[in-house]
């Protein structure tokens, strides 16, 4: 591991809360999920959290992808090691309130992050929005729509986040 050790950190249960988080899902968290959690039971604030996640990052604990204006963070084999040693300084309470989190948030969770879109501007000045839906790894539904102009491809990707589940099942409905 690099950088400091986390026994040394006087935000260490702050890393191991998310690094828990991160551990328990099988699908990437965005920052935003995990500071939801972390922020409406005011464990810390808003900086300290961003402080915990940058030093998670820099020691290669967790990784973060952004696309569009989200970040996706995970954790890594290292950050998995480290949970596993010191894992158990994070109180039982503070497990069952991540564990609630969970039960009362994973379908919305896993729904935010499997249900992607995006547009671009294409080579023949049109706009192409793709839209995809995963379950697991599995690309479920993926559609790409070329349309004239910026603001429409921009409402359909924000469409596509509220309705995919229904336009997937149209499209069962028709074709099979």
């Amino acid at each position: 591991m690099k950088g400091t050790p986390m026994t040394h950190d006087p935000l260490t249960l702050y890393k191991l809360i998310v690094l828990y988080m991160l551990d328990r899902v099988t699908f990437p968290l965005t920052k935003a999920q995990v500071g939801d959690f972390i922020l409406e039971r005011e464990y810390t604030n808003f900086l300290t959290l961003q402080q915990v996640i940058a030093e998670l990052i820099d020691t290669e604990l967790i990784v973060a992808k952004s696309h569009r204006n989200r970040t996706y963070l995970e954790i890594t084999e290292e950050g998995r090691s480290t949970l596993s040693f010191f894992g158990n300084r994070i109180n039982d309470s503070i497990k069952e309130d991540i564990s609630s989190f969970f039960t009362a948030n994973e379908m919305e969770m896993r729904n935010e992050v499997s249900v992607l879109a995006d547009y671009y501007k294409s080579t023949s000045g049109e706009y192409e929005a793709r839209l995809k839906a995963k379950e697991k790894d599995v690309t479920v539904v993926e559609i790409t729509l070329s349309v004239p102009d910026e603001d429409t491809a921009s409402a359909i990707c924000a469409n596509w986040q509220k309705c995919n589940q229904d336009i997937y099942q149209y499209l069962i409905a028709k074709l099979f």
